[in-house]
């Protein structure tokens, strides 16, 4: 592909670029670039947020060019502290080893398993004598870390402000130094940080990365930035019918946002916002799980949906005893992550035992006669008591 033409895919969908000429210049030397994303692995689960990122490392690899993957088993420990109001919970080694199993099977759903170079930064971090971490510590002032957003803001609002998380910008751009990162690429809120990899390697007499920031994407509420604890997330390794429900429950403003960040194409000014939204359902389903499933999604979603039929395909689950209390069996399988959260979903009429709905937490239900059990508009399971 022509330098431009390449230049022009891997700008769709940024933000900001640091720099433009810098980048073109890089294409047209005709060697492989080395294309840095860090993660730091503290939660086992990706979702669609996360994703966006990995597209654009992606697309850099179809390119021919080498992505470096930066697992951050030391920095995780720290903690990010980019918009946040506290210092985040400290995290175990064995927790982030844990969770960064889980974020690399999911992150290779995206990703050429072939083309990516994993590096761990507690391999570089954790040999620094105590010398060597204050001498990494003066190739940055203080005034210049407190001048990110999120650190003003706490300052300013008299909420602490940890000393390790004023090292924590450093620490990622010492990152860049260490995989001698040819392009570094991150959400919107990792500007300061991956400018910090560029003023790093410069001091070190490397050519300093180009930064490429990406939006951050909006959760299915379309208010709130996406994040599983809000409940407005699509989760990478959820169900094919998962993504493709929760896709079309999206209003249309906010598929015409999704649309260039997933499909590097905008939402056509004659589509039918229906029709619309299914394909970008069907994409994205298709991109975790191929695309025999995306069309198995779609039809089972026009069948509950449209035609107000039930899956083809139900889960079963074996549960003990001949009756049990309904907050334990949305509990037990799966259809609501806490007892209050169940609580909740009975109360507001979104379970139904055999199309009838019910209403008291308290109910108990019959589990030999085999029950479909619908919990709001996506989830069905067959409840079959466990035999002895």
């Amino acid at each position: 592909m022509a330098v431009d033409e390449a230049l022009e895919v891997l700008l769709r969908g940024t933000e900001q670029v640091h720099s433009i000429h810098e980048l073109r210049e890089r294409l047209a030397a005709s060697r492989p670039l080395r294309v840095k994303f860090g993660v730091d692995p503290t939660s086992p689960d990706l979702h669609l947020g996360h994703s966006v990122p990995l597209f654009k490392l992606r697309q850099f690899q179809d390119l021919g060019h080498q992505a470096v993957l930066v697992i951050g088993d030391f920095t995780a420990q720290i903690g990010d502290p980019t918009g946040r109001n506290a210092a985040r919970p400290e995290v175990s080694m064995e927790e982030v080893r844990r969770n960064a199993a889980t974020y690399r099977e999911q992150a290779f759903r995206i990703l050429d398993p072939n083309r990516v170079e994993i590096l761990w930064n507690a391999s570089w971090f954790e040999p620094m004598t105590s010398r060597e971490m204050l001498l990494l510590q003066r190739r940055a002032t203080a005034t210049q870390i407190l001048q990110r957003r999120d650190f003003q803001q706490r300052w300013e609002n008299g909420e602490p402000i940890g000393l390790h998380e004023l090292l924590y910008p450093l620490l990622q751009g010492w990152d860049s130094v260490m995989v001698r990162a040819d392009v570094e690429i991150g959400g919107s809120d990792q500007l300061f940080n991956m400018l910090m990899g560029r003023d790093l390697q410069e001091q070190v007499k490397q050519p300093p990365q180009v930064v490429l920031t990406l939006p951050l994407l909006e959760g299915t509420d379309g208010e709130n930035k996406m994040s599983k604890s809000l409940g407005n997330a699509i989760g990478v390794a959820e169900s094919p019918d998962e993504i493709f429900g929760k896709t079309m429950s999206i209003s249309d403003e906010l598929m015409g946002k999704w649309y260039p960040i997933f499909l590097g194409a905008p939402l056509p000014h004659n589509a039918h916002p229906m029709e619309a939204k299914k394909a970008l359902a069907e994409r994205l389903v298709a991109r975790f799980h191929g695309e025999e499933k995306a069309q198995k999604a779609q039809k089972s979603f026009e069948r509950v949906f449209s035609h107000r039929e039930v899956p083809e395909e139900i889960s079963e689950f074996d549960l003990p005893g001949r009756e049990m209390p309904i907050l334990e069996i949305l509990l037990s399988i799966g259809a609501a992550p806490s007892k209050s959260e169940a609580r909740r979903l009975v109360t507001q009429g979104a379970v139904l035992i055999d199309g009838m709905r019910v209403t008291d937490p308290r109910s108990t239900v019959r589990l030999a006669d085999q029950p479909l059990l619908r919990c709001g508009r996506r989830f069905f399971a067959r409840l079959t008591p466990k035999q002895d």
